[in-house]
Order: C-alpha cells, then structure tokens, then sequence
C-alpha cells in the first residue's frame, strides 16, 4: 500500500511549532517498501491568509483539495488547530515533536503498519497517531 504524507515544514525544511495551515512549504513524502522519500517541496498558497479570523474554515478547505490533489493521505505537523475536526474527515493527522523530518520519516517508516491499518480499516474519522520515539494513537476531539 502506498502512503503519501505532507510534512508541514519552514524554508529551512524543519517543521516549527505551528498550525499545519501555517507552514511555509509541505514537504511531500511517499511511502516505498516501507522507507519514506521526498518527493515534491510544494509551498505552501494560504500562509499568512487569515486576515481577522484564526482557524478559517476555507483556508483548511482550500489546503485539503490541493493536498488530496496530489493523493496525500497522512498530515505532519507539531500542531494542528481548530480545523483537525475536519481534517481527520480527509487525512490521518500526525503529531510530531521534533524538528528534524529525518527523525520522523525513520520512526514513521518503524511503525507504518499503524497508519496502514488505519487507511485500510477507516474511510474517514481517521484517528490522530503521536510520534515522540514510537506511536500513540488517539480519537479526534468533536
């Protein structure tokens, strides 16, 4: 099963503590025998968007299609904001908390069965997994 995943990353290509929508570029990673690898940096069009309003519901929506566009189905980020609700309707949301994507992509690629079980026993309502040195896997808030 191939896995593609958006890295919220800044132009240095770390992730930074904030929302996934805030991200200067997604990194975009797809799954290969298990082993993660870069495939496209692709910048992100609705940084700096909210002009009154924090957590706008087009913003999040606007970033989904653009992700699903390229068949991403797993979101990393060190936070997620007020739109997880409805961006664990489309994607498996990822809480890391490292800065180095190197890290992650090594402990994801550990445990990706998790996020395959995931995918193959759910269509939506994904489950929101935590990475620190293994997986945690919890419910979505309503």
């Amino acid at each position: 099963m191939k896995i593609t995943f958006a890295f919220a990353v800044n132009n240095q290509g770390l992730f930074e503590n904030n929302h996934f929508g805030e991200a200067e570029n997604f990194a975009i990673y797809t799954s290969s025998e298990n082993e993660l690898q870069l495939s496209e940096i692709l910048p992100n069009p609705m940084k700096n968007k909210e002009e009154d309003e924090h957590g706008l519901k087009s913003k999040a929506l606007y970033i989904i299609s653009i992700l699903k566009s390229k068949d991403v189905n797993v979101l990393v980020s060190k936070q997620f904001g007020k739109n997880i609700k409805i961006v664990n309707q489309h994607f498996i949301p990822v809480i890391i908390h490292e800065e180095n994507p190197e890290q992650i992509t090594t402990i994801i690629s550990r445990n990706i069965n998790w996020l395959k079980d995931e995918l193959k026993n759910r269509d939506s309502d994904y489950m929101l997994f935590r990475i620190k040195t293994g997986i945690l896997k919890s419910m979505v808030s309503k």
